[in-house]
């Protein structure tokens, strides 16, 4: 790393000295910074070396949806000694902690984030939407899974990310569609209440779903590049299908035109829409794919290959 040394007066190498915490010139030995505060972790935790004991000696982030902001101090359970005081532990649970279920639920949208390889600005506008419920006292005896799952439905609209029901599903811990769907309307309901007005939900086009829908089916750049535009067009012709189902409707055509074509069944695992949905779909979209097709992928002949759909 190079930093401007002012004896040598120009940029230089320089060398941490950690146990003293300076950063020194290795040219001419000049003390540029001293007492610097190292963030890196004081050592290596293994999985399997650190059973119950936590050596850490760090909390996590400040949250500030949280009424200490996250920095408040935990005594560890255990016997007397250096593992913690156990009759100090015991006195603060009889305390009882406030943020007890809000962090539950925190740790709750984290755990869905992630398995939905959510950005963390999704997960953060979730935990805030669960928070202004949680404000409301509006949260007591409902399905905390269901709640959760909807909340970050909703963030994944508001932040221009939309997942489709089906997908929020497959990491809601059991809680199914009708429950979040219900959830989600007592979401919007509670939250009109409290501002005055509807909530922001963002709207939804089929070209949101593209990009993750046509990388699970593994298509190229060029397929790719194609259904983008295909889907474009098709908006300036009265399909009215669901953009979900347009989307995966496109798919299935542009898949036809190429040499290695794609089962029905694929493309329905890979957009969550029903096969019958996408046929529906495909039905409303075939008379229109001359126009909506671009005529670089594809020449007129090769359109005969789209196979015409059933009655």
């Amino acid at each position: 790393m190079d930093t401007y040394c002012s004896d040598c007066k120009r940029n230089t190498e320089v060398v941490f000295d950690h146990a003293a915490g300076d950063t020194v010139c290795s040219e001419c030995g000049l003390v540029l910074e001293s007492r610097s505060i190292d963030e890196t972790s004081e050592w290596r935790t293994f999985a399997d070396e650190s059973g119950d004991h936590d050596p850490n000696r760090v909390g996590g982030p400040v949250n500030p949806l949280l009424g200490d902001a996250g920095l408040s101090t935990v005594i560890s359970k255990g016997p007397n000694g250096s593992n913690g005081d156990g009759s100090l532990a015991r006195l603060q649970n009889r305390g009882g902690d406030p943020d007890r279920a809000i962090v539950i639920a925190f740790k709750t949208i984290a755990n869905m984030a992630d398995r939905l390889s959510l950005v963390s600005t999704i997960r953060d506008r979730a935990s805030e939407i669960y928070k202004r419920l949680e404000d409301q006292k509006c949260t007591r005896g409902r399905n905390l899974d269901a709640l959760v799952a909807a909340c970050i439905y909703i963030a994944c609209r508001q932040e221009g990310k939309p997942r489709t029901v089906k997908e929020i599903c497959s990491i809601a811990n059991g809680a199914s569609k009708k429950e979040i769907g219900r959830a989600k309307e007592f979401i919007v309901k509670q939250l009109k209440v409290e501002m005055g007005e509807s909530m922001e939900m963002g709207t939804i086009h089929a070209g949101d779903y593209l990009r993750r829908f046509c990388s699970n089916l593994g298509m190229n750049h060029e397929e790719i590049k194609a259904v983008q535009e295909t889907v474009q067009k098709s908006e300036e012709f009265d399909i009215r299908r669901s953009p979900i189902s347009i989307a995966a409707a496109i798919i299935y055509m542009i898949t036809q035109l190429t040499d290695m074509r794609k089962p029905l069944r694929d493309i329905s695992i890979a957009t969550t829409v029903a096969e019958g949905t996408i046929k529906n779909a495909y039905k409303d979209l075939y008379p229109h794919a001359s126009k909506i097709i671009p005529e670089w992928y594809v020449k007129d002949k090769d359109l005969k290959n789209l196979c015409s759909p059933k009655a």
